[in-house]
């Protein structure tokens, strides 16, 4: 299913997947399960606890801040470790404190609004660990929260993969370290930030259907879409693109206490959004009770998840790592497959991790796929191949799903992410083949491709993909969509030879097919960094074919420190990087 399409899509309105996935459903929905032989197997159970790795924290509770902080010493550098943490605040307020967030650690307020649950204090992220460069700050997300921090400011220093979702700060927001060293790029989405926004050190980043009171500057490329306060369009000086709305979005699901009862709330789609979700109180959409989810904990096998949802739970996965031998399919509409802590899936023998089926509003979040050290064809797949049903109604999302191939041991991986179906949305995703830790190298972590999108209409909202050893994106869908992009290309690259691409030197960061008549992006950027050899040319950033519908907005290129140059920016338009001085080449409009 991994050969590209010969020929460019069209949408089919085909409705019989979906009426055969509603039988499905309806048929599996009793609570016992057939075997080959006619056999009742056992129900899977339906809620439960939270499991060890999730603390749940009310405002008398004893010693919090201790408790918060022997986490953090855990978490601080553990970059590679195994442990995951959900920290959860019943609603209140929390007087005093200071909440420093590590790697695979989430924090987030049990309430329904992010009103309901208040930090008289901050939630933290700095870089302390690093000698003050917060460029490795990965692995973690704050969410549902109001803060009132301490000093006016909260600090929330961080790179790829660290949402700051549903947050509302009664105050200012700094993106850098303390000391001010480099970060490399995040994520807002439906939150509220008071004062003003300090980027400071950050390269890139990218906000999301929020309010601020402020922006206070960019340094290469900084992309707003449906944020309220935020700067005019001004690409390339400064490096703003601002788009008034987002033309689709949906927020990720979240588990809140209803009284107290654990539910999973799922907001529902917006178009042309602007603003948080949440600013009239109750935000819309669904809420799940927990005894609706397989609550999925460490030592749980790809046969039992499988078995939950074919009988009709949705997933639940709390803080651990999930060895899988077999792919977890999800084939029911409208199933939520939502990850605690940095939930983390490994597929072993080579297997996919997951398999969407081409049916209505699946929704994937809070997920890192840590590929195994037998190469898989594909990590995700979203739809079979050839998906022709119609989801523009209830769009299948990826939310905060993020993949990982090497640098916590030897991975492989052909593609990581494949989406076939169409209307998709990519709300949030770092694809990243390891430039460091362990079990990586050009060959050790061999990974050729980062996302493909084969299907129509798919929107992609903060896609961060980096280091493949051939092209990151590649989009043979029609009509596709990118908001914001991230790229650098694979450091390790031993020479030219090793990236030529035929007559073209290496390959491109984001490549849309020859085929495809429609295709649109904005605020997309790629950097070369090749210290092994930076003698590399790299003929190009971005790859699309010269058509009236295929149009981008505010592109640019960067030589990191002058190891490896552009020739051009996208095609052969865009003037080259050259020497050691890392200034951007910059393409405002193509064609």
């Amino acid at each position: 299913m991994h050969a590209p399409p010969t020929a460019p899509r069209t949408r089919r309105h085909t409705r019989a997947l979906g009426f055969a996935a509603l039988a499905v459903a309806m048929l599996m929905s009793v609570p016992t399960a057939q075997t080959a032989f006619g056999e009742e197997a056992q129900a899977v159970p339906g809620g439960g606890d939270l499991g060890p790795n999730v603390h749940v924290f009310d405002p008398s509770t004893p010693d919090i801040q201790g408790k918060v902080d022997e986490i953090f010493k855990k978490q601080e550098s553990a970059q590679f470790g195994s442990d995951r943490y959900a920290l959860m605040f019943k609603p209140g307020t929390y007087d005093n404190i200071n909440a420093q967030i590590g790697f695979y650690t989430q924090i987030a307020g049990l309430g329904l609004n992010p009103n309901d649950t208040t930090f008289n204090g901050d939630v933290t992220v700095d870089a302390g660990w690093f000698d003050g460069n917060a460029t490795q700050n990965f692995w973690r997300s704050a969410e549902n929260l109001t803060l009132n921090p301490v000093s006016g400011t909260n600090r929330w220093a961080v790179s790829q993969a660290a949402p700051f979702r549903r947050m509302h700060v009664k105050g200012g927001l700094n993106l850098a370290p303390d000391g001010y060293g480099w970060a490399s790029g995040g994520y807002i989405a439906d939150s509220k930030i008071d004062g003003e926004v300090g980027p400071y050190s950050q390269q890139q980043w990218y906000t999301r259907d929020s309010s601020v009171g402020g922006w206070g500057n960019g340094v290469w490329n900084m992309t707003f879409s449906g944020v309220e306060g935020a700067p005019a369009n001004s690409f390339p000086e400064p490096p703003y693109t601002t788009l008034d709305t987002t033309p689709i979005s949906r927020e990720k699901p979240f588990l809140y206490l209803d009284g107290d009862d654990y539910k999973v709330f799922v907001p529902e789609k917006r178009e042309n959004a602007r603003g948080v979700s949440w600013a009239n109180g109750t935000p819309a959409g669904e809420s799940i009770p927990l005894d609706q989810f397989y609550v999925v904990k460490e030592g749980a096998d790809a046969a039992t998840i499988n078995a939950a949802v074919e009988q009709g739970l949705h997933l639940l996965f709390t803080p651990g790592v999930y060895h899988v031998d077999e792919t977890i399919n999800i084939n029911r509409a409208d199933t939520v497959a939502l990850g605690l802590g940095l939930a983390t899936i490994i597929p072993d023998n080579g297997v996919t991790a997951i398999k969407v089926g081409d049916v209505d509003g699946v929704k994937l979040a809070g997920l890192l796929v840590d590929a195994g050290p037998v190469n898989s064809e594909t990590l995700i797949e979203v739809g079979p191949e050839n998906a022709s049903a119609d989801h523009s109604a209830n769009p299948t999302s990826l939310q905060d799903v993020f993949v990982r191939i090497g640098g916590a041991g030897p991975g492989k991986a052909t593609t990581s992410i494949v989406v076939n179906s169409d209307d998709t949305i990519i709300d949030h995703t770092w694809v990243w083949r390891a430039d460091h830790g362990e079990g990586w190298g050009w060959e050790t972590n061999r990974a050729d491709y980062g996302v493909r999108v084969n299907g129509d209409d798919v929107l992609a909202t903060g896609l961060f993909v980096e280091h493949f050893n051939k092209y990151d994106v590649e989009w043979y869908g029609e009509r596709g969509r990118t908001i914001f992009f991230q790229n650098e290309k694979a450091y390790d690259a031993p020479n030219q030879e090793a990236i030529q691409n035929g007559d073209t030197k290496g390959y491109a960061a984001y490549r849309v097919d020859d085929s495809v008549e429609q295709h649109e992006g904005w605020g997309m950027g790629s950097y070369c960094y090749y210290n092994v050899d930076p003698s590399i040319i790299q003929g190009h950033g971005f790859k699309a074919p010269v058509k009236p519908g295929v149009k981008f907005h505010s592109l640019l290129v960067v030589s990191l420190g002058g190891n490896g140059q552009y020739e051009h920016v996208i095609n052969d338009v865009g003037s080259p990087t050259s020497g050691p001085d890392t200034i951007p080449s910059q393409v405002v409009n193509f064609p």
